[in-house]
């Protein structure tokens, strides 16, 4: 996103329906949605699409993702097409190669999967790999910059007569036709319809860091007998974890993701700074190409990987949620970003169909969201414990995932 962009979403407390907007009798129906991550941002860009009036309610005082990688399997790209930013993500993203599994400890490639085409052709759309922050700022860019509302940290959410209406920290009050909670798995929102719940630490912690493509390694292995290309997917699988690498930035990064089963993770926050030196305690005896990689490192975090127990309904009157405010999920699967994508363009889709009656709509959402959503939770949960058994099955098939489309609801896969 541009400067001039960044500078032009500012805190304010009045916005005005944009020009050419789908109106509803006298007016445009408005939508608020507390939370501008990736669901909040897809829900904001859809619903616009649609001539809803959008307003987004961010606590942050800035827009801003955390700058490490994501994966956006055929569900997501899909998504991507439908809110118009799939040639933008072209640019940035990157289509792997292959798949290439290596053994932690000596490099020996345990497989190497070609992917040339093969996603596109079976599920209708790319396997794409991207930087967060790059995807963030497509989505921002299909909503309207004097929509977008800063500093505005949720402390209240009620349905009202005619709507729903929330309040924030800074005293400021807002009225809606209806509200969508896009605020994370520490959702404000979820609380109040739904009470707090329990948070699940998933016995898992992980380090992400990325490093420029040069500090990559190219050749792995005894004597170098494993090429690498930079466009490949490529996951070290050991026996208290796994590191799994991929390009970002239009190749110009090789992102991390180091997670290791841990028993117990101390620390208050959920994610916190970390070192270098911690990362490569946690991985003595890896492999030292990759570990000559991890010194290369300048920064990194650390995260303790939570989720939470399935909710039964995700909707409550004129209220409710997407992504991980609704459906927590562990990363396993590689499907968060995906899942929140998916919802952000279904509610929009669904309330479009139901303009009189958002009410209905959101119920008619979550009969269609709610059971998929469930099951990629536990689907997240049955391939990490898979993971974690001394002889590890073969995956469990994503092929349901993969195939979904969120503008139709339906699935199709080509055999």
């Amino acid at each position: 996103m541009s400067n001039s962009r960044r500078r032009a979403i500012v805190a304010s407390d009045k916005e005005k329906p944009e020009q050419g907007e789908k109106a509803v009798g006298n007016r445009a129906k408005r939508i608020a949605i507390v939370g501008g991550g990736i669901g909040g941002m897809t829900a904001a860009a859809a619903l616009h699409q649609r001539g809803f009036e959008v307003v987004v309610y961010e606590r942050a005082a800035s827009l801003g993702e955390v700058g490490f990688g994501l994966q956006l399997g055929p569900n997501a790209i899909k998504v991507a097409r439908s809110i118009g930013i799939f040639d933008e993500l072209q640019r940035f993203a990157v289509e792997p190669s292959a798949m290439v599994s290596l053994k932690w400890d000596t490099a020996d490639l345990r497989y190497r999967n070609s992917w040339d085409g093969l996603m596109q052709r079976r599920f209708g759309a790319p396997y794409m790999m991207a930087h967060r922050p790059d995807l963030h700022d497509a989505l921002i860019g299909k909503v309207p910059a004097s929509a977008i509302h800063l500093n505005k940290s949720c402390t209240s959410i009620t349905n009202t007569k005619d709507g729903a209406a929330a309040t924030f920290a800074d005293g400021v009050q807002i009225e809606a036709d209806a509200i969508i909670g896009a605020d994370g798995i520490h959702s404000v929102v979820r609380k109040a319809l739904f009470g707090e719940g329990a948070a699940r630490f998933t016995n898992q912690i992980c380090w992400r860091a990325m490093v420029p493509m040069e500090d990559a390694p190219s050749q792995v292995g005894p004597n170098g007998s494993v090429a690498l290309d930079p466009t490949d997917y490529i996951g070290w699988i050991g026996p208290t974890g796994h590191v799994i690498c991929y390009p970002v930035r239009g190749g110009k990064y090789m992102n991390i993701f180091a997670g290791r089963v841990s028993e117990q993770w101390a620390d208050e926050s959920w994610s916190v700074s970390s070192s270098v030196d911690e990362m490569l305690q946690a991985y003595a005896g890896w492999n030292d190409a990759l570990l000559g990689m991890f010194r290369k490192i300048k920064s990194c975090y650390r995260w303790g990987i939570y989720d939470r127990e399935p909710l039964e309904t995700w909707v409550s009157g004129r209220i409710g949620l997407v992504g991980d405010a609704a459906h927590p999920m562990m990363p396993t699967l590689a499907q968060g970003a995906a899942q929140s994508m998916e919802d952000g363009l279904a509610v929009a889709r669904i309330l479009a169909d139901h303009m009189d009656d958002l009410a209905t709509g959101l119920a008619a959402y979550d009969r269609e969201r709610q059971p998929r959503g469930r099951n990629v939770q536990l689907q997240a949960r049955d391939q990490f414990n898979n993971n974690r058994k001394p002889v590890a099955p073969p995956p469990i098939s994503t092929d349901w995932i993969y195939g979904y489309d969120a503008d139709t609801g339906e699935t199709m896969i080509s055999e």
